[in-house]
């Protein structure tokens, strides 16, 4: 009988359990994007006879599920390129879950603690969601991965609404959708008969909102991208070329296999200059040492260049030796047609632990992580757009494309395109690439900006203002890639403007916790 109460104890969380697969199956690759509209359904149902602590850990369920079946591909890379032991690795991972699952816990334990009336909660629902996520974006440098908007970025109509609101507009509405669902099913299944008409009242006024801004969002779309379209039309078109290597990371840093890799950019690139492309582009440190340090093999690349006869956008490790202790960036390089540097950007936001060990003197059984990629320091050039022919390009190195601060500062100082360089070797053929690359989308969206993506291994491609994408190559192939692409010189309200929705989201949990503050005290102190 005590084994069968707990049975029954634990089953109450296996709603949550299906919620967490759920949101993992809205993502590439399994791209179910539509199930994100309901996927937290079960979870929000489900907290209805529990408590606030039950519902937190309701909550932990589900988000612990699904980050681990989201980023499962992080034991793969620390396990293969880090050299940590497999448990180790699934150590690491189920520690970066545990943080990431509070999120989802703190949605469930506020819903229940504000206990909204039913016809506010789908928005009481949207802004915890919005706000949190928003929190996840910048707390401890931030770890916005798997944020609810991105599951949508197939969807045309819906995502041009971040030229608005930013990804996490799109987060807010999923979620009104959610918790509508929730609350109607909830309010039809447990109200007594005799309040049919309050219930009715309730049921209608929350499905009006949501409907309303659901078709807003959607009209909002289909108006917007002919308009947009419009804009692109008129502006100019710069053509771009991807060299996307293939270079396998157990060979990247090999000294033998230098001259080789740089032989192999070269002449991917050279068949490239075929096209007349105004800027040539290679990944995330394409060049496996010191560029402009070591002068025998930086001239090899230089010959190149001059022989392609354009400008070239190149990644590149950098060291400062001028001070003391001698300093490593992640650099990216534009050369013009004479292969002289006329601009470089040092990538701004680090991966902790994959590019800088934090609190090293602690961790330092982790050294070995970054033994490959290099114990990088943060960039200070600032997000001074890099200038080719007549346009500027803002760059994002790899793990930045996450932060949509980094883009929109790029934008707003100039740049009518944007490029992401990376090298996604470390993920393999796991998920990941495809969950990257949809993230380039929405900040192309979201800054109506063209947005070129080079990838060592897989996934290159392009993608216009309104998130089309064209030319995506496949994982783990050698490829060059060619497309013009509009170069738009508007700048949006969320470029200008950042997440106002999120702010307004938290402002909007902070008045609620306020109320909920006084009522309880008039209620202690009530004689």
């Amino acid at each position: 009988m005590h084994s069968l109460f707990h049975l029954r104890s634990w089953l109450a969380y296996f709603p949550a359990l299906v919620s967490g697969l759920l949101l993992t199956l809205c993502f590439p690759d399994a791209g179910m994007h539509y199930l994100a509209f309901a996927a937290l359904c079960p979870l929000i149902i489900s907290l209805g006879p529990m408590t606030a602590s039950q519902s937190f850990l309701a909550g932990f369920v589900a988000g612990f599920v699904h980050f681990t079946t989201l980023i499962y591909w992080i034991v793969p890379t620390l396990s293969t390129y880090g050299g940590l032991h497999i448990l180790l690795s699934v150590c690491a991972l189920a520690l970066l879950c545990l943080y990431l699952a509070l999120y989802p816990a703190l949605f469930a334990w506020a819903l229940k603690k504000l206990d909204p009336s039913p016809a506010i909660m789908p928005l009481a629902g949207a802004c915890l969601w919005t706000g949190l996520e928003f929190v996840r974006t910048h707390l401890f440098t931030g770890f916005p991965w798997g944020v609810l908007g991105y599951s949508q970025f197939a969807d045309r109509f819906l995502v041009q609404m971040a030229d608005v609101t930013g990804v996490l507009g799109i987060s807010f509405v999923l979620v009104l959708c959610n918790t509508l669902i929730s609350t109607v099913w909830i309010q039809i299944t447990t109200r007594n008969r005799l309040m049919g008409r309050h219930l009715f009242l309730r049921i209608y006024l929350c499905v009006s909102y949501t409907f309303f801004i659901l078709a807003a969002a959607y009209v909002y779309g289909i108006l917007r991208i002919p308009r947009v379209t419009q804009q692109m039309a008129a502006a100019p078109r710069p053509v771009f070329a991807v060299v996307q290597g293939n270079i396998r990371q157990d060979l990247k840093w090999s000294q033998a296999f230098r001259r080789t890799t740089i032989e192999k950019y070269g002449n991917m690139s050279l068949e490239a200059a075929g096209f007349k492309p105004d800027l040539i582009i290679w990944p995330e440190t394409a060049l496996p040492f010191y560029y402009g340090h070591d002068l025998d093999l930086s001239n090899q690349v230089d010959q190149y260049i001059r022989k392609a006869k354009t400008h070239f956008l190149m990644g590149s490790p950098a060291v400062d030796t001028s001070g003391d202790p001698v300093r490593y960036f992640n650099r990216v390089f534009m050369l013009n047609q004479l292969s002289i540097p006329v601009g470089t950007y040092d990538k701004t936001h680090l991966v902790p632990f994959g590019e800088y060990i934090p609190f090293q003197d602690l961790l330092f059984f982790l050294e070995n992580l970054t033994q490959q990629a290099g114990n990088f320091s943060r960039g200070e050039s600032g997000f001074i757009p890099l200038a080719f022919t007549d346009h500027k390009t803002g760059v994002l190195i790899c793990f930045e494309i996450l932060f949509p601060s980094i883009s929109r500062q790029f934008v707003k100082n100039g740049a009518d395109i944007l490029t992401t360089v990376t090298n996604d070797a470390w993920f393999g053929t796991t998920s990941a690439p495809a969950q990257h690359f949809s993230i380039a989308v929405l900040r192309a969206v979201e800054n109506r900006r063209s947005v070129v993506r080079a990838a060592n291994t897989g996934i290159s491609g392009f993608i216009d203002p309104i998130g089309q994408v064209f030319a995506p190559t496949r994982l783990f192939t050698d490829a060059v890639v060619v497309h013009s692409l509009p170069a738009l010189k508007s700048v949006s309200f969320y470029t200008r403007h950042g997440d106002l929705l999120a702010f307004a989201c938290l402002i909007a949990i902070s008045m609620g916790f306020m109320v909920k503050g006084i009522e309880y005290i008039k209620r202690r102190f009530q004689p």
